[in-house]
């Protein structure tokens, strides 16, 4: 029987192998501090293309240095970046993959010294530093930065672009009325608090037109943070931008218990797919071939994001697939082992 996992995607002007995305996840190994690809990365996510992942996404990484979570991230706010990142992206090239990158800003959960910027003067928690209020002449800068950003990107060779706006990072931010309390432009109601993703989605558009995915938290686990209908809204706003897949996840916005079992985020994909009629990526908790190839079959997305598990299991499509009964290509000098 066909395995609709394991069979081609086509995402706008690309096609990927197979429909298993590795999410992003920050790996705080850029121990340089200025940001730059080490032989660390290309170790990492090579692994993965060896192992067959369809699509890597590499982590978070910072358009502008404030912009970062750690020191330890990785950097794209500098021409400088430019040329490990493209070392990075042919790897994985030459080892048959897609890879992807992450443009984010980390806002007020930034761990850095020195100021750090959200739309409003709001701690993440007790221990966290209290963050700046952004001027629109710091919005402004930062949206440019995004732009700069994909121009970087697209001069790496990078496949995709998905746009950071999950977790209760800055663009999260300004999407919260949880965290955006501002009364201007960007914040006061539900279209202003889209208004800096909006911009950042344009600009980015304006030299990137390749795949763009978005990152969001469909669910903030909180009583007056936006409801799904909200996300909905913000789905389809995003569909007419010219945004191809949004990557479902949810949580850590403000501070939450959440009740994470199998599949847990599933249903926000599934929902925005239809609601919104846009491509989904599902993510958290899906740990198994037969689980992955239920989602896809039963139409709650298109991808399949996975992140954890493949930090234990660099070859986890191999896995995958030896439960589904289905043969997938191995890499030549594997042969004797797969």
């Amino acid at each position: 029987m066909a395995s609709l996992l394991f069979s081609p995607y086509k995402l706008k002007n690309i096609t990927l192998k197979n429909r298993l995305v590795m999410a992003p996840m920050c790996m705080y190994m850029a121990y340089n501090k200025q940001g730059f690809v080490t032989d660390w990365h290309i170790t990492h996510y090579g692994s993965r293309a060896i192992g067959q992942v369809g699509l890597i996404i590499i982590e978070a990484t910072a358009v502008t240095p404030q912009g970062r979570i750690s020191e330890q991230d990785l950097g794209i706010w500098d021409d400088a970046h430019i040329e490990g990142l493209k070392r990075l992206v042919d790897h994985v090239h030459e080892l048959g993959g897609k890879i992807g990158i992450q443009l984010a800003h980390a806002g007020r959960k930034a761990e850095l010294e020195g100021p750090i910027l959200a739309p409003s003067p709001i701690a993440y928690n007790d221990e966290m530093k209290k963050p700046e209020e952004m001027t629109e002449k710091q919005i402004t800068e930062t949206i440019n930065a995004f732009k700069k950003g994909a121009e970087r990107a697209k001069e790496a060779g990078f496949d995709v672009i998905e746009i950071h706006a999950a977790h209760g990072y800055l663009i999260n931010e300004f999407l919260s009325p949880l965290t955006n309390k501002r009364e201007d432009f960007f914040g006061g109601n539900e279209e202003k608090r889209y208004e800096l993703l909006k911009q950042v989605l344009c600009e980015v558009k304006s030299v990137w037109s390749g795949p763009l995915l978005v990152r969001v938290s469909a669910n903030e686990y909180a009583e007056e943070g936006n409801n799904f209908d909200v996300f909905i809204n913000y789905a389809r706003k995003m569909k007419e931008q010219g945004v191809d897949l949004i990557d479902c996840s949810s949580g850590a916005v403000v501070p939450a218990l959440l009740d994470v079992y199998p599949g847990y985020q599933v249903p926000y994909a599934e929902r925005i797919r239809k609601s919104a009629n846009i491509s989904t990526g599902a993510v958290g908790l899906i740990t198994s071939g037969n689980q992955a190839e239920e989602i896809l079959k039963n139409e709650r997305a298109d991808l399949i994001f996975i992140a954890r598990p493949l930090l234990r299991d660099p070859y986890l499509p191999r896995t995958f697939a030896k439960e589904l009964d289905i043969t997938i290509d191995t890499p030549k000098p594997y042969e004797r082992g797969w």
